[in-house]
């Protein structure tokens, strides 16, 4: 990760009831080092929604329900097109490349997917891709201007204010299809498990199917 970093050094934790000790842990501190980690609970509570959403059947995964967007398949084609549609205008923007002029294309058609298998390989895929940016972020690249091609012309937001607004945008509708998922026969997932220390072991089944640890998301070399 090519980032400016203030490092902190966190002591161990007093023992608790079950007699765990933290492990004493140096964690980077810069807002560089947070989108990663915020890139990196995005890819883990899409990966735990879906598999829930995996259970349901086919007439539960496209029925009408009552929220922003009509059903659960709608509600995650759509995180999926914005996904792809703010994720290649930022990869554009670090490569100096130019303004997708076929941006709006991401949404023809609003619903690309009609299973949730298909679905989730690609939210998947993207969640790897939007990682993979994270990760290679500098601080210096946080106020480069991004190129977003809008209805009505090209708009330029910086790399920091689009990633936050993405991250923003799929928690608004991840919660909306987690909360029709209540309407069904499949209990909603725990999504809030994430940044805390102490519930490491909640999550770390999960983050290890993404190839994801608590040492690559948190924890860093001692500096020189």
């Amino acid at each position: 990760m090519n980032t400016a970093r203030l490092w902190i050094r966190f002591p161990a934790a007093p023992a608790v009831a079950s007699g765990a000790v933290f492990e004493e842990t140096v964690m980077p501190s810069s807002l560089a080092h947070h989108f990663y980690t915020m890139a990196a609970n995005n890819a883990w509570a899409n990966h735990r929604l879906l598999a829930a959403c995996a259970e349901l059947s086919q007439d539960d995964f496209i029925a009408k329900r009552t929220s922003f967007f009509p059903s659960i398949k709608a509600t995650l084609n759509h995180t999926l097109t914005v996904d792809w549609y703010y994720l290649d205008a930022l990869e554009r923007a670090v490569r100096d490349q130019p303004v997708n002029a076929q941006a709006r294309a991401f949404f023809a058609p609003p619903e690309p997917f009609a299973t949730c298998a298909e679905l989730s390989a690609a939210q998947h895929e993207v969640d790897r891709r939007l990682l993979a940016f994270c990760d290679n972020l500098g601080h210096g690249d946080l106020d480069r201007p991004v190129g977003i091609l809008r209805v009505n012309g090209v708009e330029y937001e910086t790399v920091q204010r689009t990633l936050a607004h993405l991250f923003q945008h799929q928690i608004h509708h991840r919660g909306q299809a987690h909360a029709m998922l209540a309407g069904t026969r499949v209990a909603p997932p725990q999504l809030d498990e994430f940044f805390c220390a102490n519930e490491a072991p909640l999550r770390a089944r999960e983050l290890a199917e993404l190839g994801l640890s608590e040492d690559t998301i948190w924890r860093q070399p001692h500096p020189a």
